[in-house]
């Protein structure tokens, strides 16, 4: 079966022929542009989503710094481990884009074998090659660090459950498929970082000072930023197909689009404000953690594709599975990171600095896959 058909992965192989009908509505507009994204209906707002995101990340710094109560105000309170203002950001920004998920199909998708031969080449990727490549990382550039050290290694092996939506629907990725990525890495998630925290900490790196990861702040933080927003998307989609129509649903989707670049640029904001004055006064370490990240994003963000594009993926699928192994977990990353070592450590400083480099170099990444896309000609 051709990996390149995305109905043959994700939509059942015979159906209505109303489901039919919007099945080649929605492959047409995905090969109308490259250039579209989740956000279209933004309008300007969308075509500068660039500066958007500088500015809110520029304004967070200078309200950090220069209004000294604005990062004690940001980190009162915290759900599951991290601030109440930036929970309340990503589950607003996971919201809307859930709801577009075709939920009433996909179970049909898990029938083809195309399906978990992708499964497994992400599993692989995610949750072998990549937290790996970070520690390595790590000690490569961080030998004489091992606070920042362990920081950065949390940071690998908490592979992305929010984020990785936003990247994925403003580069022209498979909303679909990401979720179902998601979702595993989610199950893993729960099981494995614990194991591998310890593993890569003490047995690995050998340090000196203990750390037990339990599995409940892991399990809590994967329910709340995933099960939350998809909880509320199922009950959406379903309530209000049904009981309205399914235009009147396309309608609901236009209107809620926005809060996606609104949870975003909100939760920009809150990290870099609640982070800026420490990000400015350590700004050494900051460089220093920030120098391996930017390696790490890149190269297994290039490597996926580059493999994925070898083996017959469609730009799509390709753009989903590139995402999703360079994208990585901020917020149990520093909800771990403090819960463990303490809020002023050099491992929270690491784990805190991890979505301050990752959300200009994945925005820059969102371009060169799309430039990509373009200039290869690749089929959706």
């Amino acid at each position: 079966m051709d990996v390149q058909n995305k109905e043959a992965v994700l939509v059942p192989e015979a159906g209505s022929s109303a489901a039919a009908n919007d099945i080649e509505k929605q492959e047409s507009r995905q090969h109308a542009d490259l250039h579209t994204s989740v956000f279209k209906s933004l309008g300007i707002i969308d075509r500068f989503l660039a500066l958007w995101i500088f500015l809110a990340m520029l304004i967070g710094i200078l309200l950090g710094n220069f209004v000294p109560s604005t990062g004690p105000a940001l980190q009162r309170g915290e759900f599951v481990g991290v601030s109440i203002p930036i929970a309340i950001g990503l589950l607003v920004m996971m919201y809307p884009i859930l709801c577009k998920v075709r939920f009433e199909t996909l179970h049909h998708s898990f029938r083809q074998r195309t399906l978990w031969v992708q499964i497994g080449f992400s599993v692989v990727v995610n949750w072998l090659i990549a937290p790996f490549f970070m520690l390595a990382l790590a000690w490569a550039f961080l030998p004489d660090e091992p606070g920042l050290r362990e920081g950065l290694i949390l940071v690998g092996i908490a592979r992305c459950i929010a984020m990785v939506l936003i990247w994925t629907g403003l580069a022209g990725g498979d909303g679909e498929y990401c979720a179902i990525l998601v979702a595993i890495n989610s199950l893993l998630q729960m099981v494995l970082f614990a194991p591998l925290a310890v593993f890569f900490i003490r047995v690995i790196s050998q340090t000196s000072e203990s750390i037990d990861v339990e599995y409940g702040p892991v399990a809590k933080s994967v329910g709340v930023f995933l099960g939350i927003p998809l909880a509320a998307a199922i009950v959406t989609r379903f309530t209000l197909r049904n009981l309205a129509g399914k235009e009147w649903y396309e309608k609901f989707l236009k209107w809620i689009g926005p809060l996606s670049l609104i949870g975003l640029l909100f939760t920009i904001i809150v990290l870099f404000g609640s982070q800026g004055r420490r990000v400015v006064h350590q700004i050494v370490s900051v460089v220093r953690v920030a120098a391996p990240l930017i390696v790490y994003f890149a190269v297994i963000f290039l490597s996926s594709l580059f493999v994925t594009r070898k083996l017959g993926f469609g730009y799509r699928l390709a753009c989903t599975q590139s995402f999703t192994a360079a994208s990585n977990n901020f917020e149990l990353a520093i909800a771990v990171a403090i819960a463990t070592y303490g809020v002023n450590s050099d491992q929270a400083l690491a784990a805190t600095v991890g979505p301050l480099v990752e959300v200009p170099v994945l925005l820059g990444l969102v371009y060169v896959i799309k430039w990509i896309g373009r200039s290869k000609n690749w089929a959706a």
